[in-house]
């Protein structure tokens, strides 16, 4: 076994340095998966018991057995909806942050 001392362990290192870019971007990339995070829980469950109600029961008059299983489909569509979107959201976001990190 070797043993380090402190003296050595910490004269070898330098300053840390953070790579992850600025503040702002990191801050804006939180606030964007926060936007989505609320969107896919309210998204789906709101438009499940809305369109149940007020879609499949009282305005095409489906039983309400009917009513859950196309609400539910609904529901999963919208959640593949908020995904595609969070990717396609995050794909553009990427080189646009690289693209501002270069100065040339």
């Amino acid at each position: 076994m070797q043993s380090y001392d402190k003296a050595s362990l910490s004269s070898g290192s330098g300053p840390v340095t953070d790579n992850r870019g600025s503040d702002g971007s990191l801050v804006a990339v939180l606030k964007t998966l926060l936007f989505f995070t609320i969107l896919m829980i309210t998204l789906p469950i709101g438009l499940y018991f809305a369109s149940k109600k007020y879609l499949f029961e009282e305005s095409l008059g489906y039983s309400s057995n009917d009513s859950y299983f196309y609400a539910a489909i609904l529901a999963v569509v919208a959640v593949h909806v908020v995904l595609a979107l969070f990717v396609y959201v995050a794909w553009n976001e990427g080189p646009r942050q690289s693209r501002e990190g270069k100065q040339d």
